[in-house]
């Protein structure tokens, strides 16, 4: 019984802050609540996160018009402070970021495994959305 591969999806944004406030506004909640939506129908009403090993975020992802709302989460299986956070999803997938310093800039790359009910193109141009959103509030902050 051969095993199926798992699609692996990457996107990246390079952010010129310093890694401190990089890597705050990436995990703090009242950070999160003002970037992680990939659309502006969309927000992100509350945010809780547990920032350790074994521990859990979960984020409340809502159209603003209330017709649909699901929460995002998983636990935490590594952290290296300022350098890598790995989680498993709720729904069993694997999700790595990295942050690549260099100079006043941080590079954050985020892999993780695709889900089926929705295309690879799609599923990546909303992440891309939401770690674009992600840049711009924390350049501006």
């Amino acid at each position: 019984m051969a095993i199926a591969e798992k699609t692996m999806i990457t996107v990246e944004a390079t952010i010129k802050a310093p890694i401190e406030k990089v890597w705050g506004c990436f995990t703090e909640p009242k950070h999160v609540t003002k970037w992680n939506f990939a659309h502006e129908s969309w927000e992100c009403p509350s945010a809780q996160n547990d920032l350790q090993i074994g521990g859990k975020f979960t984020y409340n992802m809502a159209a603003k018009d209330g017709s649909f709302a699901f929460d995002f989460g998983g636990i935490y299986d590594e952290i290296i402070l300022h350098k890598v956070i790995s989680n498993i999803l709720d729904d069993g997938r694997k999700m790595r970021v990295t942050f690549t310093v260099n100079g006043n800039e941080v590079l954050v790359s985020e892999s993780f495994e695709a889900e089926k009910a929705n295309p690879v193109e799609m599923q990546r141009a909303g992440w891309q959305a939401i770690l674009d959103n992600f840049k711009n509030y924390t350049e501006k902050l």
